[in-house]
């Protein structure tokens, strides 16, 4: 497992990260509970935070708190909190704060090996339920109610310009289905799902064959191109059927985050030109910029322009 270990003592460190090398974990020491706190966060597959009470900047209580708030939902870490004192209004405060498990300081290696193996049990059963609860059964990327929450997290901390939105779907789908059976329609959207994650971070099945991605740091032209590699892409795809080789093409929208935007305005703008995309012939990207009303509607208007076509 990844262990994040903070005490400040470097002895007591030392000695700590010596038992846990030894029991092949990775280990990543840190007298300063702050830079253990910024090194978790900047580190989605740390499993295990082992802190002291006492490290420098921050309690191990206060680390504890912001280490569980950090975790939330959908991220496994399990926290351990070291002291020498077993006061029953200590170990009381320490699970109230966050920590998952206390064991004393210094701790005993076969003790301190039981409960990591404990750990590691927890988060595995913890990580299959996160993946059961916000993953797309048969795709495998983020299902809908995930895909919006990571969406919202994302637009909360994004700045104009930064941002964009890329919806797609397969074209003539039902064809597919009724031409080959849903077997074969459910394993090109399958491959074409696991394609398109090959090269996007957040990216959702929204239901049927229609699925969207989200690309923070990302303003419109490179996210046109990454559009216009992944229709390539899907397009050059080959599912074997009975009657031979099935392939699939895409339509794609893609829009921009603007100034006083929304999640639901930049996907609905991408939704325009998906829509614009289909009904100029399919296997291409249109992009769209987002432009207001003037009758006072606040719903986006599209201005359209195609970008690319098969």
């Amino acid at each position: 497992m990844r262990i994040v270990v903070v005490d400040p003592s470097r002895v007591v460190l030392k000695s700590i990260c010596r038992l846990l090398t030894d029991g092949r974990h990775e280990v990543r020491p840190f007298v300063d509970g702050r830079e253990a706190l910024a090194h978790i966060k900047a580190d989605p597959d740390v499993d295990v935070l082992i802190t002291s009470t006492e490290p420098a900047s921050i309690s191990g209580l206060e680390l504890c708190w912001e280490t569980r708030l950090l975790a939330a939902r959908d991220r496994p870490i399990h926290i351990i909190l070291m002291s020498s004192n077993y006061d029953r209004a200590h170990l009381i405060e320490a699970l109230d704060s966050g920590a998952d498990d206390f064991i004393g300081k210094p701790p005993a290696a076969q003790e301190l090996y039981a409960r990591l193996r404990s750990a590691e049990r927890l988060t595995a059963m913890q990580r299959e339920l996160i993946a059961l609860a916000t993953t797309d059964p048969l795709t495998g990327v983020l299902n809908r109610r995930a895909f919006f929450e990571r969406a919202q997290a994302a637009c909360a901390r994004a700045n104009p310009g930064v941002l964009c939105a890329v919806m797609f779907d397969v074209d003539h789908f039902k064809r597919v289905n009724d031409g080959h059976g849903h077997d074969v329609g459910d394993q090109a959207l399958r491959e074409l799902a696991h394609e398109v994650a090959r090269h996007c971070r957040i990216v959702g099945r929204l239901g049927g064959e229609e699925f969207a991605i989200l690309l923070e740091g990302a303003n419109q032209p490179p996210a046109i191109a990454l559009a216009e590699l992944l229709r390539v892409a899907v397009s050059l795809l080959r599912i074997e059927t009975a009657s031979g080789p099935l392939t699939l093409t895409c339509s794609f929208g893609v829009s921009e985050w603007g100034v006083n935007d929304s999640l639901d305005q930049l996907l609905k703008r991408a939704d325009l030109a998906l829509y614009e995309a289909k009904h100029a012939g399919r296997n291409r990207v249109v992009a769209a910029d987002a432009t207001r009303r003037q009758d006072g509607d606040a719903r986006p208007r599209s201005v359209i322009r195609a970008v690319a076509r098969g």
